[in-house]
């Protein structure tokens, strides 16, 4: 379990937060830009406001993705977060209550969109995502590494 925990901290999931203006075609350009370079999305949300979009983005290959935001004028921020494989949906409330044990305010979640062998992931954006690790792994959850979600 240690090595779970240790291997997260230097390879932790990257998650890319684009700032797209709201206007027709703006999210498919992002899809068809990383599509055509293959980069694979493995998890995506879209968050709408009044004038522009945030697509929160999940990808197999972060430099690449990061490469390509640039030389296309897609601004963005990127940030870890926790990967968390899930059998089914059903291990929703043990995930969030091994972290509401440890005391541990959740951001926001949500889900890949696939993964290999069928599994489920969630996404989470937690207050402090060593902590959270480590609450997940004890309760036998498995906190997923970058390199573990690269195709």
């Amino acid at each position: 379990m240690a090595a779970q925990i240790s291997m997260s901290s230097h390879d932790p999931v990257k998650q890319f937060s684009v700032f797209a203006e709201n206007r027709v075609g703006r999210l498919y350009d992002l899809t068809a830009l990383f599509r055509e370079h293959n980069v694979h999305i493995i998890a995506l949300t879209v968050i709408d406001t009044t004038d522009s979009a945030v697509v929160r983005v999940i990808v197999d290959d972060p430099d690449k993705a990061r490469e390509l935001m640039v030389n296309n004028d897609f601004p963005y921020t990127e940030g870890d977060v926790l990967a968390v494989e899930v059998v089914d949906e059903s291990e929703l409330h043990g995930v969030l209550a091994a972290l509401f044990e440890a005391e541990i305010n959740v951001y926001y979640v949500y889900s890949f969109i696939k993964r290999p062998e069928g599994r489920g992931a969630l996404a989470i954006k937690a207050e402090d995502s060593d902590i959270a690790a480590q609450a997940l792994n004890k309760r036998g959850y498995r906190v997923l590494t970058q390199s573990e979600i690269a195709r």
